[in-house]
């Protein structure tokens, strides 16, 4: 059975301003060029350096030019450095001129602060070269006309930049919107800005990648996302926002955001809007996927946004039933698009939507600011950007209601990669490789790094046998759960930063030959008793026998000789206590008689005679004299 995946948007939407006539002069838009605003980073040849005690609050350290991370990654690891880091540039904030980027709330605003573009427009407004697929029910990109149906470019992204897309819905290249989901979308991410008309955008000059995936309904299934996402991947995109989702997992879904992830794709999804405490899926893939919540004019979580443990930040989602603002307005993501209720292609206007499925672009357009600025250029990167400058909400800390916190893109461009986190190292302390063992056996690790181990796993071959999160890291390994024989035993050392490291041994499991266990004597006690007035007396040895555990041993046989006032030897066996009375009977003659033990057996324990001892000290373990 195909499982459905939908968009992410609440269907409630509120129809804001005039629709801009299907006839409208859509070539005239094209002359309108974007600003080219954006500038240098930091300062080429120096880095901001605070010594450990020393009295400046900073200082200025010239370096050679071009080499700003490396010297501020070289000063971060020295011992007598508190901080380092680029001196970057400062720019004044900038406003598009969009007439009504008034009322998104969402970017920006003297209250809330939205995620506070102004100032990031001060400095990245997004590249060309950055693509971002738009993986959804497709974008009016385009004026194109079939024999059934004509299509057209929504007036507010006549300025964007569009590359080559494909529909896997109709399974052509023209994938064009017939549901109005997407180009909604695409409008958070990079409308048309500056140009005199409609509202802004995050990051207007990064190129768009339309994939149709969902139909005219706004549905699609596992094996039609999966497939726009691999091309996508396929094709050059470097972000993919996914405003979609399903409440079942999928693997086929899994496979193809790893895909992105491996193959150097950020990949954006929204958080689902269940209102429930499950991301849906593909958001919940939090290896691969930075997962999106939705937030509410006054920074709350909005009421419908899924929320949980594979959340990562929240963004401007919307509230369509409120106007926490009092602009007039309900308080939605404003973008253009066509009608949503009659799905006439050629109705434009400004729409209000509200859902995870509009805040997820927030973080897509963000995340392409961020690689048209250089300070990241990996998944990792973006997402660690994303989170470390994130405003906290809720509890302090990440929270599974707002995660790391709502999105920052100003903060997020002033962010740098630290001086890096090295792999953890991880030995096998014991047992010795090329030990034999047998029974329950204690594997034990040393494992360190710069930053934290998370925890140490241990594998015997390729099977996990237990898991310690906690120096010193060992676990008890019963080898009697395998077949006598060679065996490797692994430890792998985790860091918080996901990176791993191995150490193996080899070991030999030998539980049906497993030397016996050892016997000894523990003590031996001797006394005399006389006869009378016949001359006659009785010496009479106690010997006790014990376990290399100090365990009494019954069953053992203790064989002895006699010497002096009588010869002879002498035999036993040692009942339950572990002990057995040994005497030499009545005698004549002689002053002293001497116990010596000559030997110790047992059905399936051998004798140890270096073990003999005799705690009180009347022998040393193995013979005893007794006088008369």
């Amino acid at each position: 059975m195909k499982r459905l995946i939908s968009i992410l948007a609440i269907v409630a939407v509120v129809f804001a301003f005039g629709a801009i006539p299907a006839n409208a002069d859509q070539g005239a838009f094209k002359e309108f060029r974007q600003p080219e605003i954006t500038k240098a980073k930091w300062v080429a040849d120096e880095i901001l350096v605070k010594f450990k005690g020393d009295a400046e609050h900073f200082r200025v350290v010239k370096i050679p030019e071009g080499k700003v991370l490396e010297k501020v990654q070289e000063y971060s690891s020295r011992p007598d450095v508190d901080y380092a880091e680029p001196n970057y540039y400062v720019y004044a904030s900038w406003t598009p001129n969009d007439p009504y980027y008034s009322y998104q709330w969402n970017l920006d605003n003297p209250v809330n602060g939205g995620i506070e573009m102004e100032q990031a427009w001060g400095v990245e407004t997004g590249s060309g070269s950055v693509v971002a697929a738009v993986v959804d029910t497709g974008v009016a990109y385009e004026n194109y006309s079939t024999r059934l149906k004509r299509y057209y470019l929504a007036p507010d992204l006549a300025n964007t930049e569009f590359v080559a897309g494909y529909d896997f819905v109709e399974n052509d290249t023209h994938p064009n919107d017939d549901n109005s989901h997407g180009t909604h979308v695409t409008g958070t991410i990079a409308q048309s800005t500056n140009n005199g008309i409609g509202v802004a955008g995050i990051a207007f000059n990064t190129a768009i990648m339309p994939v149709k995936v969902l139909n005219k309904s706004g549905s699609g299934t596992d094996a039609g996302v999966a497939s726009g996402i691999i091309w996508a991947v396929d094709h050059g995109a470097d972000i993919i926002n996914l405003s979609l989702g399903g409440p079942s997992p999928s693997s086929t879904l899994e496979n193809a955001v790893k895909y992105a992830y491996e193959h150097g794709v950020a990949v954006v999804a929204a958080a689902g809007n269940d209102g429930s405490a499950q991301i849906s899926y593909p958001a919940a893939y939090d290896d691969y996927v930075i997962a999106v919540g939705a937030t509410r004019y006054d920074k709350t979580l909005a009421s419908y946004s899924n929320h949980g443990s594979s959340l990562d930040v929240v963004a401007p989602g919307g509230d369509t039933s409120v106007d926490q603002n009092g602009d007039g307005y309900v308080d939605g993501v404003l973008q253009n698009t066509f009608n949503p209720n009659t799905k006439n292609t050629a109705d434009f206007g400004y729409w209000f939507f509200q859902g995870t499925s509009m805040a997820a672009p927030h973080v897509s357009g963000v995340a392409a600011l961020l690689l048209a600025h250089g300070n990241a250029d990996t998944p990792d990167e973006v997402r660690a950007a994303l989170q470390d400058t994130a405003d906290d909400l809720g509890v302090p800390g990440r929270d599974n209601t707002y995660g790391w916190g709502l999105v920052n893109a100003y903060a997020a461009l002033q962010w740098t990669a630290g001086p890096g986190d090295n792999p953890p190292t991880v030995s096998i302390t014991s047992p010795a490789d090329g030990a034999t063992v047998s029974g329950v056996v204690t594997v034990a690790a040393d494992a360190s790094d710069d930053v934290g181990v998370a925890r140490v796993d241990f594998y015997c071959g390729s099977a996990l046998i237990g898991t310690d999160m906690t120096a010193p890291y060992s676990i008890g390994w019963d080898s009697t759960a395998v077949t006598d024989g060679e065996y490797t035993l692994t430890a792998t050392a985790i860091d918080t930063a996901s990176q791993e490291a191995s150490d193996s041994i080899t070991v030999t499991v030998n539980n049906v030959n497993e030397p016996p266990g050892t016997i000894h004597v523990a003590d031996l006690d001797g006394s005399k008793s006389l006869k009378g007035k016949s001359g006659r007396w009785e010496v009479r040895v106690t010997v006790a026998i014990h376990d290399e555990s100090g365990n009494p041993v019954a069953g053992a046989t203790v064989t002895a000789g006699w010497t002096g006032a009588i010869t002879g030897t002498v035999s036993g066996i040692t009942a339950s206590n572990g002990v057995v009375t040994l005497s030499t009977g009545s005698m004549t003659g002689g002053s002293s008689v001497t116990f010596t033990v000559a030997g110790v057996t047992h059905a399936t324990l051998t004798y140890d005679a270096t073990a003999n001892h005799d705690p009180d000290g009347e022998s040393n373990g193995t013979d005893i004299t007794v006088t008369k």
